[in-house]
């Protein structure tokens, strides 16, 4: 088990850290030099980082040092390696792109801007294609996995080598590995945070967002990557609706969700007129937005690992025409807006659901095959579908397993703000 039992910089996060470096308890060299130490000390059998930029981080630390120009300014943070940073290797965890972009996307452009370090990149499932990131250890327990796509960012939170990090969400991979994790991150509204510059899976599913070990540390950065100010007044929590989504759930997944249930202004409403099961349609749309990206690199198809090989190969398949695709954007239009008439006619501010219906799996078989990963992402999808907002908390540690589990609270469009809030009220309550 790798969790801090020492207090060192390494531990703060990062409203803490912030906080020490505002207040002269500890400067940016001291706080990066104190990650880097940890990424040596644990990174070796936990895997989450890619490749780590020790010379530039120092050297970013000590101009943060000189500047002290804002809140997020000298605090670390690791990119998920789809994120292009200018003059850095991007990779996707794949053998098959090695590129060295000229440009860095925005969301890192806006983050660099605020003065964070950038420690390095961290792991993904190979091109974000997965609920899984097999590569990478649960610093919970080794043998199980960190989740995906994004499991190298959560990984490195929870074994605190980074105070702070990014992922993605086509499906829930920025909530996935938060869950199995017992680390935080909000998927943002789509759209509020730029995408430009992010290796893609599906452009019109994609989101980016923050990872960090809680809610309240989430917002700073989610402000800094969506380029705004947080709105000083929130909407408290009034009317909580439980997800008429929840099946089966494993036991220890099912007493985290009991515990916020009986800490939330839970009410009784009946679910809206639209489909509550997707069908084929998500992976779809996905699969052939996926091909239409991969199209550049058939001469390499036999580099993809098995399973992100097999997406590809399901697309084809299924040679999804234009009309198909459209009709499909036009149903999720449809179905986004029935939500949000739902929310207002019943005066519900947020749904309530277990993010991950099960406890980490078995580490492993994670890349053998496509769609291996379903009950990872059985509740996860959908929001991706209608776009909404969606922030993932821990929920404790599963008494019977001893791994961790999450719940997660959803908004109507634009509740982002509302919803770190809420969540990062009842986080220290979970």
């Amino acid at each position: 088990m790798y969790i801090a039992t020492v207090s060192s910089l390494a531990d703060l996060g990062v409203v803490e850290a912030s906080a020490a470096l505002a207040g002269g308890e500890a400067s940016s060299v001291e706080l990066v030099s104190a990650c880097l130490a940890r990424i040596r000390e644990r990174d070796g059998d936990v895997n989450a980082w890619v490749r780590v930029y020790e010379e530039d981080a120092l050297a970013a630390a000590a101009r943060a040092d000189a500047e002290r120009r804002g809140p997020l300014c000298g605090i670390p943070i690791g990119l998920k390696d789809l994120y292009a940073v200018a003059g850095k290797p991007l990779t996707a965890s794949s053998r098959v792109l090695d590129e060295v972009p000229a440009r860095s996307c925005t969301a890192w452009s806006r983050l660099e801007a605020a003065g964070m370090v950038l420690l390095g990149h961290v792991h993904t499932h190979e091109f974000a294609a997965g609920g899984t990131t097999d590569q990478v250890g649960n610093p919970h327990a080794l043998d199980r996995s960190a989740g995906g796509s994004s499991g190298g960012s959560a990984a490195a939170l929870a074994s605190r080598t980074t105070p702070a990090a990014t992922g993605t969400d086509t499906a829930g991979s920025l909530r996935i590995p938060s869950a199995l994790c017992g680390t935080a991150t909000i998927k943002p509204t789509r759209g509020l945070v730029p995408i430009d510059g992010i290796v893609p899976l599906s452009p019109s599913f994609d989101h980016a967002g923050p990872m960090a070990r809680s809610l309240a540390d989430c917002e700073p950065l989610l402000a800094c990557l969506a380029g705004v100010e947080p709105p000083a007044g929130r909407r408290p929590l009034r009317r909580v609706a439980v997800s008429p989504r929840v099946a089966d759930l494993d036991p220890d997944v099912a007493d985290g969700f009991d515990a916020a249930l009986k800490l939330l202004p839970v009410v009784s409403t009946p679910p809206p007129d639209v489909s509550l099961d997707l069908g084929a349609a998500l992976f779809d749309v996905l699969t052939a937005e996926m091909l239409a990206f991969h199209r550049r690199f058939d001469h390499l198809r036999a580099l993809y690992r098995p399973s992100t090989r097999g997406y590809l190969e399901y697309a084809e398949e299924r040679a999804l025409g234009e009309d198909e695709r459209a009709a499909a954007q036009r149903q999720r239009e449809a179905d986004a807006a029935r939500w949000i008439e739902w929310f207002d006619a019943n005066d519900v501010d947020a749904i309530v659901e277990p993010t991950v219906p099960i406890v980490a799996p078995a580490r492993g078989p994670g890349y053998d095959a496509p769609f291996s990963d379903l009950a990872l992402v059985e509740l996860t999808h959908y929001w991706d579908w209608t776009g909404f907002p969606v922030v993932a908390l821990p929920a404790g540690t599963g008494a019977r397993s001893g791994l961790p589990v999450g719940v997660s609270l959803v908004g109507r469009p634009g509740a982002d703000w509302d919803l770190l809030a809420a969540g990062a009220a009842l986080q220290p309550r979970l």
